[in-house]
């Protein structure tokens, strides 16, 4: 539809020509004709970088040489033409300080650092697109940092025919964006500055130079709204696509967002489910305005209103009620102007804490943490335990055959005994017995092909069983990470038991022996030697060169013959303990050295990716800003 004629802008001089509007409509001209009027506009068009008085005397002088104030928003017809619509009084000339750039509070400042630290830890863990949030999200927040912290880009954004435009220009006290019936009006985003120093904002937002505005506003007054920038975003449900990327675009990048419903579409599903809701953390800086109130007839307004604070509520949106933090609900008729001042004057507030920068970044760190949770938080106690490493040993000596070789040195043991105290005539008929049978004394219990077999599925079982327990209760990739590097470690781990089975099947050194061993090898000689003398001695009576005599000498074999089978019985009982001792010793060893192959070889992997998870876990928790339930890991 078309504005009503007259107005501010009626009387405002044209800073590009330099003319002046004349009583009968037409212009007249201190500085140029119309057609220099032309020719400044296109320069003003062309060119960011040039001043916005180009065509005239009474440029803006602010220095940034990013506004054309001297030209309204232009929409491109079919033809690729451009309407003019208005014009806008510039600033004068002015020196301000230099502007400060925006600086975060230590607790911002802290979170940024620890998502900073919780990306590069797990750059190597998660997929690049898991991490594109967070990576934005930090971009952005030194990006923004880098820029004034004295102004606030505030976003104007609606459905098609809401009234956005209309309240863009009742905020501004002048016709800059245009209004309309035609849809899409808005076809490119428009700026409205409040006050000088926000052209590297606006760059960063891509508004060229041509689409930056000054407000109404008397040159020597200070504005309520100093600091405001506001930007007028083409509809977001636009039939043409390069118009929602533009909003989407934008609504990433500026520090808060006035969203303006009507009445007739402020239920609408797509406004409700692509934006308000997806941006429910955003609640401080967002602004839900119903606009067209002029249309409710009687209570109505109050009941729309009451509706609309329902669904934003079932969208998750926290209201600034009653004190509390939150978004921002008002009714207004920009046509008529009612709640418009309660809007300026919120927006002054707002605007004068300079809070929304940092509370924007605060809340696009809370979203990309929300959307990290799946990867870093579960709920569930995390690590391995004692008894699942304890577990894991035991199979691996069981694996490796610690037991059969701690059997194998115990019966060693008391085969060693028993040649050293045993009788002659038994240790000369094992000797027999042994050249017959002989034994290689290895103590391998995995010699045969099967049983190498069996025992590398036993390794492979632990390494799976113990992956299983670490992995158990770990975000899924983390888990997947703690799997491949159980897999890992397991590579040429039942080779390394083998030489282990072979090289550590025996304590080193000679066999320990016990005090009395010496005692019962000189009984079991004195034994022998009775035995010797006794039958020298019958012999030598049978063949006459002793007088005969039986009692003697028998009882001296008879001593030795019954005492060496007793000392030997009685070493035998008195070896067991010793024996015992030595092939437990034997098996200790064993199964120390397979536990200490298999804790290089998997358990130490598994424990550096559990520390890796726990650091980027308490990183995650910085980055929330409070200690949220993550389970309880263990080393």
């Amino acid at each position: 539809g078309s504005e009503r004629s007259g107005g501010p802008c009626a009387r405002v001089r044209d800073e590009v020509t330099g003319a002046h509007p004349r009583a009968d409509g037409t212009e007249g001209s201190t500085g140029g004709s119309s057609g220099s009027a032309g020719a400044g506009g296109a320069a003003g068009a062309g060119g960011a970088g040039g001043s916005a008085g180009a065509g005239g005397s009474g440029g803006s002088g602010d220095g940034e040489g990013a506004w054309g104030d001297g030209l309204i928003a232009r929409r491109v017809d079919e033809n690729g033409g451009a309407e003019q619509f208005a014009v806008l009084p510039s600033r004068p000339a002015s020196s301000s300080a230099a502007l400060m750039p925006l600086a975060y509070d230590g607790n911002l400042r802290s979170r940024l650092d620890a998502l900073r630290e919780l990306v590069g830890l797990s750059r190597t863990r998660l997929d690049s697109g898991t991490l594109a949030e967070a990576g934005r999200v930090l971009d952005e927040a030194a990006a923004r940092r880098r820029l004034s912290g004295q102004h606030t880009v505030v976003a104007i954004a609606g459905a098609t025919g809401s009234g956005k435009s209309q309240l863009f220009n009742t905020l501004a006290g002048v016709t800059i964006s245009e209004t309309g019936v035609r849809r899409p009006t808005t076809a490119a985003p428009i700026a409205c500055s409040w006050s000088d120093g926000a052209a590297s904002l606006l760059d960063r937002l891509g508004i060229p130079g041509r689409l930056r505005r000054r407000p109404l506003q008397h040159p020597d007054s200070e504005s309520p709204l100093r600091g405001l920038v506001l930007i007028d975003l083409p509809d977001h449900d636009s039939a043409a696509v390069q118009h929602r990327e533009q909003v989407d675009r934008i609504l990433a990048l500026v520090d808060a967002v006035i969203w303006v419903v009507d009445p007739e579409k402020y239920a609408d599903a797509l406004i409700h489910e692509r934006y308000l809701r997806p941006m429910a953390g955003h609640a401080e800086v967002t602004f839900v305005v119903l606009n067209q109130v002029d249309r409710l007839p009687g209570e109505a307004a109050e009941q729309v209103l009451d509706d609309l604070r329902r669904l934003l509520d079932e969208d998750g949106i926290a209201l600034g009620e009653y004190g509390e933090p939150g978004a921002t609900v008002l009714a207004l008729s920009a046509l008529t102007g009612e709640g418009v001042g309660e809007l300026r004057e919120t927006l002054g507030q707002f605007v004068a804490e300079r809070q929304a920068p940092a509370r924007r970044i605060a809340a696009d760190v809370d979203a990309a943490a929300r959307q990290l949770r799946s990867v870093y938080v579960t709920g569930q106690r995390t690590g391995l335990s004692e008894e699942a490493r304890e577990e894991f040993a035991d199979r691996l000596a069981d694996a490796v055959g610690a037991t059969a070789a701690g059997e194998a040195a115990e019966r060693a043991w008391l085969r060693n005994a028993n040649r050293a105290c045993g009788t002659p005539w038994l240790r000369l008929w094992r000797w027999y017995h042994d050249r017959r049978d002989p034994v290689t004394g290895r103590l391998s219990t995995r010699s045969q092909a099967d049983e190498e077999a069996t025992a590398r599925q036993r390794v492979e079982q632990a390494v799976r069983t113990v992956s299983d327990r670490a992995s158990a209760g770990l975000p899924a990739p983390w888990a997947q990470a703690m799997r491949e590097a159980a897999v890992r470690g397991a590579r040429g781990l039942p080779e390394a038991l083998d030489e282990l089975a072979v090289r550590a099947g025996l304590p080193p050194g000679r066999p320990p022996r016990p005090g009395w061993w010496p005692v019962a090898v000189l009984s079991q000689a004195t034994m022998t030697l009775l035995q010797v003398v006794g039958g020298l001695w019958l012999l030598g009576q049978i063949i006459g060169i002793v007088p005969p005599n039986l009692g003697v000498p028998v009882l001296l074999m008879l001593a030795g013959i019954v005492g060496g089978p007793l000392i030997e019985w009685s070493c035998r009982l008195a070896a067991r303990g010793p024996a015992r001792r030595y092939g437990h010793e034997a098996e200790r060893l064993l199964r120390e050295a397979a536990a200490g192959c298999g804790r290089a070889r998997v358990l130490d992997p598994l424990a550096a990716e559990l520390l890796r998870y726990r650091e980027v876990r308490e990183q995650y928790a910085r980055v929330t800003g409070a200690g949220v339930g993550v389970g309880t890991a263990t080393r």
